[in-house]
């Protein structure tokens, strides 16, 4: 799950487009597979199902981890990735390729050919348009760039949902679903159904325990961060590197390889 909101939410306000409560309510089989229809119609998903999967990936040494929200395959071994995104950050696009990277190390094991890669869907739901043009969907796939008639093939797909689009350009199902992540309570069957999973999901003790640990962890992990930080420019300071100070905020590789090379773990 891209990092939880590390301010404090009551668990009792939380809405569909918290990370953590969208991943509970899609592990209802009938209600994920309604949403990947209505995002990708062209598509006849007869059932899904939840494989094993890792479930935090390190990203790096300031503790950071990603945890997948929804993680499902179809009958056809087509893998799908969705993902909750409400921090407007310009990383998404580069967060979305590190996912694709990590879904496939763990789709292909050591030995194997890459023929043995299933089709992907990393699909990133977003209450703020990445792109600025007003699309609801924007929907990425390696294209030939001197012939845009030629695919790569190499069957990954990148999906961006915007729930604040303008432009008429996706079906009534798939706005009524980008509406309600929006706030809106649109008059929709299935976003009625996910309206009562939100309000079932609430009433779970285990769930509730379980949202405020990571919470907690995550602003643990916040505060070790900026201990960090605080610790290698204290060094700086002292070996007058004072133009790596402003380099290290704005520069996170650069800022990891001077933790090494202080030896700040």
């Amino acid at each position: 799950m891209g990092n939880m909101e590390t301010k404090q939410v009551k668990w009792e306000e939380l809405s569909i487009s918290n990370d953590f409560l969208f991943g509970k309510v899609m592990q209802d089989p009938k209600l994920c597979k309604e949403l990947l229809q209505r995002i990708l119609p062209d598509l006849n998903i007869e059932r899904i199902e939840y494989p094993e999967l890792q479930k935090s990936i390190n990203m790096d040494m300031d503790a950071r981890s990603v945890r997948l929200d929804v993680y499902v395959k179809d009958e056809k071994e087509v893998v799908y990735d969705i993902e909750m995104q409400v921090s407007h950050t310009k990383e998404l696009p580069k967060r979305s390729r590190y996912y694709q990277s990590m879904i496939d190390l763990q789709l292909i094991d050591k030995g194997q050919l890459y023929d043995e890669l299933k089709r992907s869907y990393v699909i990133f739901i977003c209450p703020f348009d990445l792109y600025g043009k007003g699309r609801h969907i924007y929907t990425f796939e390696n294209i030939c760039k001197e012939d845009g008639s030629i695919s790569m093939g190499d069957e990954a797909v990148k999906i961006f949902l915007n729930a604040k689009g303008t432009l008429d350009d996706v079906s009534d199902e798939l706005k009524a679903f980008l509406d309600y992540v929006a706030g809106k309570k649109p008059k929709d069957a299935y976003v009625e159904r996910l309206e009562e999973a939100v309000k079932e999901a609430k009433k779970n003790r285990e769930w509730r325990h379980e949202y405020m640990t990571l919470l907690m962890r995550d602003q643990e992990n916040v505060k070790i961060g900026e201990e960090k930080m605080l610790l290698l420019i204290e060094r700086l300071i002292e070996d007058k590197r004072f133009d790596d100070i402003a380099r290290i905020k704005a520069d996170n590789g650069y800022r990891q390889k001077l933790y090494l090379e202080y030896h700040i773990i």
